[in-house]
């Protein structure tokens, strides 16, 4: 916690516009050759596959495919609680405040919720811990009804997110759960990386939403990749034939953001070592691009310090491949 505590701060000196235009015309080695790695894993999977990483300190990221719209699974709980923390930098209500389950509310693809009384309460803080740490659908249901539907796509639209959209709350018994929940990985890179300077919202607010994600309790995805010291402040999702998994991933001198998302699966274990492949991948070549950092005499966090991003960043100039 203290050696992320350290990353967010400096994370929140990061600005992309002051790297050098001519510096950023190609890719440094190491994500050139994470670029073409992680193709040739995509172009392999039997399946439809889409992916963004962005490095934090330098602002370079790769991709492809990563403007697609996907089916969201559980990553979109991560637009739900940005838009929970909106509401409460509003004043509209805070943690403490206590929300009522409704028949309606309950979900039982996953969570524990859907079993409680009908008529329990549970406050706002409880019911963001139970959607993103053991990805509660119920929890999300009752969150999605505190602030509304028309509320969480707005807020995506103001944040710049192109296809995040939510037609409903979370009903895992039928197949139209793909088409009512819908995200992209480069709609998450753009909300995590905010989250991760600390500008999504406000500081506080960015602060407590990556603590939640860090207690995500599904780790064996992007986490089961790198080494367990590692911090990983992520959210996953699943369908029978769909696997994603998002998230900011604090390795020392070379933090990033990444989302992988597929669908269409044969089977989920062929995503998920599609997504063990790439993760294992991206950290190896991020700990080669800060050595090529330090090899350039390029200091990481120090472009433009104190100079604050854009609300919706252009990071086209250092995009390679499809959006």
């Amino acid at each position: 916690m203290l050696r992320r505590a350290v990353l967010l701060l400096v994370i929140a000196a990061l600005t992309l516009g002051s790297v050098g235009r001519a510096a950023a015309t190609s890719l440094p080695a190491p994500l050139a050759q994470l670029n073409n790695d992680v193709r040739k894993l995509a172009a392999r999977l039997p399946a439809s596959n889409a992916l963004e990483i962005l490095d934090l300190s330098t602002g370079y990221r790769i991709g492809f495919n990563a403007g697609a719209s996907m089916p969201a699974a559980s990553t979109i709980k991560v637009p739900v609680m940005v838009t929970v923390f909106r509401a409460l930098a509003d004043g509209q209500f805070d943690l403490e405040h206590r929300v009522t389950l409704l028949a309606r509310d309950k979900d039982w693809g996953s969570g524990e919720l859907c079993d409680a009384p009908v008529g329990s309460t549970y406050s706002v803080s409880l019911l963001l811990e139970k959607m993103i740490g053991i990805s509660d659908n119920t929890a999300t249901n009752m969150l999605i009804r505190l602030v509304g539907l028309h509320a969480i796509n707005d807020t995506m639209l103001q944040l710049g997110l192109e296809h995040t959209r939510l037609s409903d709350d979370v009903r895992t018994e039928g197949w139209s759960i793909r088409n009512h929940l819908r995200t992209s990985p480069h709609d998450l890179v753009h909300l995590l990386a905010m989250m991760a300077r600390r500008q999504l919202i406000d500081e506080w607010s960015s602060n407590e939403m990556v603590t939640i994600l860090e207690g995500n309790e599904f780790n064996s995805l992007l986490p089961a990749s790198i080494p367990e010291d590692v911090t990983v402040a992520h959210k996953t999702g699943s369908l029978y034939d769909t696997l994603n998994d998002a998230g900011i991933v604090y390795a020392d001198n070379g933090p990033y953001v990444i989302a992988i998302m597929t669908t269409g699966l044969p089977s989920l274990g062929l995503g998920r070592t599609f997504i063990h492949a790439v993760s294992r991948l991206t950290y190896r070549d991020e700990q080669r691009l800060a050595q090529w950092r330090d090899a350039n005499g390029l200091l990481p966090f120090a472009f433009g310090p104190g100079v604050k991003l854009d609300a919706s960043p252009d990071y086209s100039y250092w995009s390679t491949g499809d959006n």
